[in-house]
């Protein structure tokens, strides 16, 4: 029998955000995409503010974005 691999990390927290506010994770990505110029804390402030995020998961998507995008 071969598991998957657990996966780690800011991807880690995906299934929960996509439970917990019914938008796929590339929603989230998009809007991320918008705030170029921002640092990460600007992007996780906003992230929370204006869409009601919690802070962890936040956080984990714009580390995740920033990891793949180069910053």
């Amino acid at each position: 029998m071969s598991e998957e691999p657990k996966v780690k990390g800011p991807a880690s927290y995906f299934p929960s955000i996509e439970k917990t506010y019914g938008q796929p994770i590339d929603h989230w990505l998009r809007i991320i995409g918008g705030m170029a110029g921002k640092k990460h804390m600007e992007m996780v402030a906003e992230l929370k503010s204006a869409h009601g995020l919690g802070h962890g998961h936040a956080n984990a998507l714009v580390a995740y974005y920033r990891a793949k995008n180069g910053g």
